[in-house]
């Protein structure tokens, strides 16, 4: 392995405990920061020892973590294979007594790296693509630092962070479920007075989680398969680590084209497919057998994915599918969708909550099916559960803050109301806007759409004609004074002409006025999905502010994206979308109310110098028509090159002139967006209140 080890920018915040901002800051004020040593012009690396050094000068460095250590000496050059041979010593170490590991640790090289060898031996062959792997004498300082973090973080985190260095095989659409969710979708396998399945199979594994909880209820063959090596790996150590008498068998690889179980019966299947991947082989599994139902559309990937869960269960075996609401009513999958529930394999469709597992925007839904047995008859109803008023908002929420999931509230209403209907299919008596068991002739309609919204929504109870008369009179009353805030604002002073010929100024772009330190630029990190937690309770400025947010001058509304690069916004800051939307943007100046939020992505945010800019006037002159568009390419997609923006250069005084005017357009655009709103829903509630006999039209002599 070489001697130098190298980081970059990024690598560098982590290593500090601060923003990709601060770093940049240091590079461009402090001429002693370490020169880069590699990398590239875009991306620049620089020697880990020096800028070690430079931070501990300045008391940056903070104490570093057995994890920080290992992921310090990962850097050094391993390759992506030399990385994952590390997993079985991890899977050695953890099965360890706690003093027999120290003295190990303890153990010079030599008799170190021979004390290593015998303690791998046993777990050769357990995790997925390592064969033999015998370690080198100059590998030492990298097993000790391994075993180490073992001692104080146990196996499992040093797994996670061995599977991190794996992460560029990462593929879109394939996130981590949440333990939560994952005890709850192997609590569905769970039958009362019945054993639990003993084999249980996961073809997208990731890092083991729904193997593990299906492990803790009492399954003891576990097999998974997934198509990135290091979350193979990973779930190939916890798995073990975390159950007890369990047989454990999990390979690489991907699961359509290299079906790593091609004999494989289970008595049940977990599985949270990857999303929306229409790369998954349509072309050349055209005729594979696996298609029990019929081929899936190329833009129908989960579909094939619940056929081949379905093809690797016993008769009668179930499966669980943590799916994507659009594969519920998209016109592609209807014929697959007609023949699940034809065929009586749908048994149960279950809408989860927004935010219980990311994506976090949408509420995923579950899916749950059983292959059909020849001697039992096909089931006659599906049951649909729609869980989306099953949470409870902390203290001091609003609305348009993301709610927070009340997970025992939650599992005890989808295991009740599934293990009720279990038990009387054809019985099951519906719960008005939360469950409802519907014929299986009543959804083989033209669109076969199997939303559960759809099936149990309850009409709610037409309003008292006085309620409704009284809610119309307040909401116009808000339209009326938001209408005249209106006025108020695009009247008042007279704005007077510059002159005979329009003004002119001498400009600097925004790259200029970066390398003159007069303006610092950043943006935020692209996700890294083995960050995201979507059970963690967020905090009032754990939000992010997104591209949307912006452009419609709202409140940050995105979900936390943890990377371990997030930028937070300050007050005074100026953010600008990277996408002009309809030929326009807007460029937003940071509020008191908006520091502390995370800044999304497609943004960028300019933080001015304070002695030297007013953010209003600066976010006045970028979101310029004409600046925008000289500085724009593209023609479907059009992007602003933000570095090519000019601002005129004008003292601080005259700016702050311009500054209480853009001010007063931005009121102008709230109060006319809050009027529009209001007009909306005036409109709204008094067509409801006429169509349903509550209001009478007014007299027309009046």
């Amino acid at each position: 392995m070489p001697d130098l080890a190298q980081v970059t920018a990024a690598e560098i915040s982590r290593l500090a405990g601060v923003t990709r901002a601060t770093v940049s800051n240091w590079r461009r004020r402090h001429p002693d920061f370490p020169a880069p040593s590699g990398g590239t012009e875009a991306s620049p690396a620089y020697d880990l020892d020096a800028v070690r050094g430079w931070l501990a000068a300045r008391g940056q460095l903070p104490v570093g973590s057995p994890a920080d250590d290992l992921r310090t000496v990962l850097r050094t050059g391993l390759t992506t294979k030399a990385a994952l041979s590390l997993f079985p010593l991890v899977l050695a170490a953890g099965r360890m007594d706690p003093g027999d590991l120290q003295d190990v640790i303890a153990l010079p090289d030599e008799t170190l790296m021979s004390r290593v060898g015998e303690v791998v031996e046993p777990y050769q062959g357990h995790v997925p693509g390592i064969d033999d792997q015998r370690y080198r004498v100059e590998s030492a300082d990298v097993l000790r630092t391994l075993l180490r973090c073992v001692a104080e973080t146990g196996a499992a985190a040093t797994a996670e962070v061995l599977a991190e260095y794996d992460s560029d095989d990462t593929a879109s659409g394939n996130y981590q479920t949440p333990t939560p969710l994952a005890q709850l979708i192997a609590d569905l396998l769970s039958t009362p007075g019945e054993p639990y399945p003993v084999s249980v199979f996961d073809p997208a594994c990731g890092d083991g989680g729904l193997l593990i909880a299906a492990g803790k209820h009492g399954a003891t063959k576990l097999y998974g398969q997934d198509v990135v090596a290091g979350q193979a790996a990973q779930a190939a150590v916890r798995i073990p680590l975390e159950t007890s008498d369990t047989r454990v068998t999990v390979r690489a690889g991907d699961s359509m084209r290299a079906d790593g179980f091609p004999g494989l019966l289970a008595e049940a299947v977990l599985c949270a497919p990857p999303y929306g991947d229409r790369d998954w082989g349509h072309e050349e599994l055209a005729y594979d057998p696996r298609w029990l139902f019929a081929l899936p559309p190329k833009s129908e990937p989960e579909l094939a994915w619940v056929q081949h869960c379905l093809s690797h269960t016993q008769q009668g075996g179930r499966v669980v599918m943590l799916m994507p609401p659009a594969t519920a009513e998209r016109a592609a999958g209807r014929r697959i969708r007609a023949e699940l529930v034809r065929s009586g394999t749908l048994r149960a469709v279950i809408a989860l909550p927004v935010g219980v597992a990311p994506p976090l925007h949408i509420g995923l839904h579950l899916w749950l099916l059983q292959r059909p047995h020849q001697q039992t008859t096909a089931a006659q109803h599906v049951l649909f559960v729609d869980t989306a008023a099953t949470y409870t908002r902390t203290a001091g929420q609003t609305p348009a803050r993301r709610p927070t999931v009340d997970w025992p509230t939650l599992r005890d209403a989808v295991l009740d109301t599934w293990r009720e209907y279990d038990l009387h299919p054809d019985a099951f008596d519906t719960i008005p806007g939360t469950a409802r068991a519907v014929p299986v002739v009543d959804l083989l309609d033209e669109a076969v759409d199997i939303t559960p919204t759809r099936h149990v929504r309850a009409t709610p109870a037409a309003a008292p004609p006085e309620e409704l008369a009284a809610t119309a009179f307040a909401v116009r009353d808000r339209l009326r004074r938001a209408a005249a805030g209106l006025t108020a604002l695009s009247g008042g002073q007279h704005w007077p002409p510059a002159g005979g010929t329009a003004r002119t100024w001498r400009h600097a772009t925004v790259a200029d006025l970066l390398r003159g330190d007069a303006l610092t630029l950043v943006r935020a990190p692209t996700i890294n999905r083995h960050a995201v937690d979507a059970s963690r309770d967020e905090t009032a400025h754990g939000r992010t502010l997104t591209a949307q947010d912006v452009l419609t001058r709202r409140p940050a509304s995105g979900p936390t994206e943890q990377t371990g690069e997030e930028i937070t916004i300050e007050a005074g800051d100026v953010i600008l979308p990277e996408i002009l939307h309809h030929g326009a943007s807007v460029a937003r100046v940071a509020a008191d109310a908006d520091a502390g939020y995370l800044l999304g992505r497609q943004l960028y945010l300019l933080r001015p110098d304070p002695t030297r800019f007013d953010p209003w006037f600066l976010a006045g002159f970028l979101a310029a028509e004409d600046n925008l568009t000289a500085a724009s390419t593209g023609t479907s997609i059009v992007r602003v090159d933000v570095r090519r923006l000019r601002i005129p250069l004008l003292p601080l005084p005259e700016q702050h002139r311009y500054a209480v005017a853009f001010r007063r357009l931005h009121a102008m655009r709230v109060a006319a967006d809050l009027a529009n709103r209001l007009a909306d829903e005036t409109a709204r509630v008094l067509g409801a209140g006429l169509t349903e006999g509550a209001l009478l039209p007014p007299d027309t002599a009046t």
